[in-house]
């Protein structure tokens, strides 16, 4: 017996691809379609709307497929509330609740669509009905009694259209993976995206490698910093580690970044930074003391600029700054995720992607790392919004901090 369910699609579904990924889904999971109405956009700013009748040979395969289509931004022609049920018990959600994708999404309850606050990937939905909000909940912050939408009506979710005009800051980054661009070019684009989210009053986040101080890209980052192009920093015990390191002994890992000299004993300068700082009592301790003068640790603590170090099970020490309950060190990242408008991923592959899972799909993604892997692991993740730069960070950060700063001088003269 065939079964069927009306879908409709509205936006820019033809130049975003999201038409062609619907009627690809609905092919390769074993179904069928036929359009029942179609309107296309007739100029650059209207919208295009498609409702379609899926068919499928069963109501398991019709689920498959009206959920892939979700995913995608189909959502049901003739929408009905959300089905809520009450969480059995703390850090425990009711069996087929709904795992949010990191779009837009709203919630349908007793006729009205309720905005999801904070939507990130992979949370739960829970309803307060008394004052009409919808959130989203990691499994972990889950209470016994919380309202948890299940299944997948009264769910409307609507994936960020693809800039149609070249206009604007912004109108390079349209996603995708490449070595081929024209770097210099493309990193003048990334400085006028951040210059742009800096005037509109937005914040900047940068996610960092102990990569970057190898690299010697540290005192441009600390430049960036120190000027006020970057709001919050999220890092490992690494990162910081060596860039303290570079201040105290001059080298990273037991390098001198300039002249890639490895000192006698050198190999232990990191060991005795994280000696030092702990001593010290903590990074802002050391910096108060006179102990840390330089660097991107200094200049955060000199700007009064927040930064998360989130541990992991390979770290030395750790720095006493270092969070390592893994899942308050989630909390503090989602924080400051939240609250960022633009984010730089530079030569971090853990980081990108844990940060990466936290952000809405609205937030400005560029990452940048000299393995091809690295940034396309993070689409593959779902921060399909974000671009990937393949290239030496050591280049990258330098020229970005010149293209900045050059913008603000030419400014200045104007």
């Amino acid at each position: 017996m065939t079964v069927s369910r009306e879908v409709e699609l509205s936006g820019h579904i033809i130049d975003s691809g999201m038409m062609q990924t619907c009627f690809g889904a609905i092919m390769d999971l074993g179904g069928s379609f036929e359009v029942e109405e179609f309107r296309i956009g007739r100029h650059e700013t209207q919208e295009s709307y498609a409702r379609l009748t899926v068919l499928a040979d069963s109501e398991g395969e019709l689920r498959t497929i009206v959920h892939e289509l979700h995913q995608n931004g189909a959502n049901p022609a003739h929408p009905v509330d959300a089905t809520l049920e009450a969480a059995p018990a703390d850090r425990v959600v009711p069996p087929e609740f709904y795992s949010t994708t990191n779009h837009p999404t709203e919630i349908r309850h007793e006729g009205e669509w309720l905005p999801v606050e904070r939507i990130e990937m992979d949370c739960a939905v829970v309803v307060e009905p008394d004052t009409r909000r919808a959130y989203t909940r990691v499994l972990s912050a889950i209470e016994a009694g919380d309202l948890v939408v299940t299944g997948e009506t009264g769910i409307r979710v609507q994936p960020p259209s693809r800039p149609r005009g070249r206009e604007g800051a912004f109108g390079f980054m349209r996603g995708g993976v490449s070595s081929e661009r024209p770097s210099t070019s493309t990193i003048g684009k990334v400085a006028d995206a951040i210059a742009e989210t800096k005037r509109e009053g937005g914040s900047v986040l940068a996610v960092c490698g102990p990569a970057l101080i190898h690299s010697g890209a540290r005192e441009a980052l600390a430049e960036l910093v120190r000027e006020g192009y970057v709001d919050a920093l999220s890092a490992g015990n690494g990162f910081a580690v060596h860039d303290v390191e570079r201040d105290l002994y001059g080298t990273s890992l037991g390098m001198d970044t300039e002249n890639l000299d490895h000192p006698r004993k050198g190999h232990k300068h990191h060991i005795y930074a994280i000696s030092e700082i702990i001593r010290a009592g903590s990074i802002p301790a050391a910096v108060e003391e006179g102990l840390v003068e330089s660097g991107v640790m200094y200049e955060c603590v000199a700007g009064d600029v927040p930064y998360v170090l989130a541990g992991s099970i390979r770290d030395d020490g750790p720095l006493p700054d270092t969070i390592t309950d893994a899942v308050k060190a989630q909390e503090a990242i989602r924080e400051q995720a939240h609250a960022a408008d633009m984010v730089l991923m530079l030569s971090t592959l853990l980081h990108s992607v844990a940060v990466g899972n936290c952000l809405p799909s609205t937030t400005r993604v560029v990452c940048v790392d000299i393995d091809p892997a690295t940034v396309t692991q993070l689409l593959d993740r779902g921060s399909a919004q974000a671009i990937g730069m393949v290239t030496d960070v050591g280049t990258f950060v330098p020229i970005l901090t010149e293209q900045l700063l050059d913008g603000d001088r030419r400014a200045l003269d104007e």
